[in-house]
């Protein structure tokens, strides 16, 4: 199922999503996959902080671009894009902080999360062509139609870039056939009825729901909104390829002066490679 290039992408080269899920698959394992806000709380943190996530066992890093108005969002993660912008994060400086990534970490894959409006105004073209050689491997665009996704999506894939698609709990099998086209890299199951950081369906309910992804796309499928917990993780890890771990690290970010947050990320992230792999949770240290 994982080998080689995946529908929608065209490109002779595979993708680091692609070889990285397809190494996982080979060992038995499950993705880990973090999210933090690019410019939270400033740049320079967040380079230590992406630093921090790989160093802590992360397969796969969501970087999400500062807007002013993140609907797919809770609380947590429009605080965290609030005060990104207000320090001035832009769009171009998400972008030069995953070039400077790629330099350190020629293998770890590195995925875009945000919405349309300001790749609008840095152009589609522009964007692509900064997205390939910033070296970023997908981008997920949260409020882009699919039937209007052509104009970034074609590109994207003729730059061997996936485009990442959101499955949500009130998608119809019809939606889920027509986001299955196309889609690359991994599926990303949303496991909530609302915005990031809300309750998780329950499992029976969820695995329901990502083997109606499997049927219809031949890519992996991640699940992330609302996995707070190891434990969480740990559960989710036994319905699908991969856990998407958010909100929980952007509020333990923004607790921390910015000196500490990287190695308390990193700690936190080994907690959480530990229990999708099956391994004893240490506690974390009170501090």
């Amino acid at each position: 199922m994982l080998d080689g290039p995946h529908k929608g992408m065209v490109t002779d080269v595979m993708n680091r999503i692609d070889e990285t899920f397809k190494r996982l698959a080979e060992t038995q394992r499950k993705a880990l996959v973090p999210y933090i806000t690019a410019g939270d709380p400033d740049l320079s943190t967040t380079s230590l902080l992406l630093d921090a996530l790989v160093e802590g066992g992360a397969d796969c890093i969501e970087l999400g671009v500062p807007f002013s108005d993140p609907m797919a969002d809770g609380p947590v993660i429009q605080r965290a894009m609030e005060r990104s912008l207000s320090k001035g994060t832009r769009l171009r400086d998400v972008l030069d902080c995953a070039r400077e990534f790629r330099s350190r970490h020629p293998r770890t894959p590195l995925v875009l999360f945000g919405y349309l409006n300001p790749i609008h105004q840095m152009g589609y073209e522009v964007f692509v062509e900064r997205v390939k050689e910033a070296g970023i491997d997908g981008v997920l665009v949260v409020d882009l139609p699919v039937e209007e996704s052509p104009v970034l999506s074609v590109p994207l894939s003729e730059a061997g870039v996936h485009v990442i698609r959101l499955f949500t709990p009130t998608t119809t099998q019809a939606r889920i056939d027509k986001l299955a086209e196309g889609a690359g890299g991994f599926a990303y199951c949303v496991s909530v009825s609302g915005v990031t950081g809300g309750a998780v369906m329950a499992s029976s309910v969820l695995a329901e729901r990502v083997e109606l992804i499997r049927q219809a796309s031949d890519i992996p499928v991640a699940v992330g909104f609302g996995i707070r917990t190891p434990e969480d993780a740990a559960r989710m890890a036994d319905l699908a390829d991969g856990v998407v771990v958010g909100s929980a690290l952007v509020d333990e970010i923004s607790k921390r002066a910015p000196v500490e947050a990287p190695s308390r990320i990193a700690e936190i992230i080994a907690r959480f490679r530990a229990a999708i792999d099956g391994a004893e949770v240490i506690p974390l240290k009170q501090r």
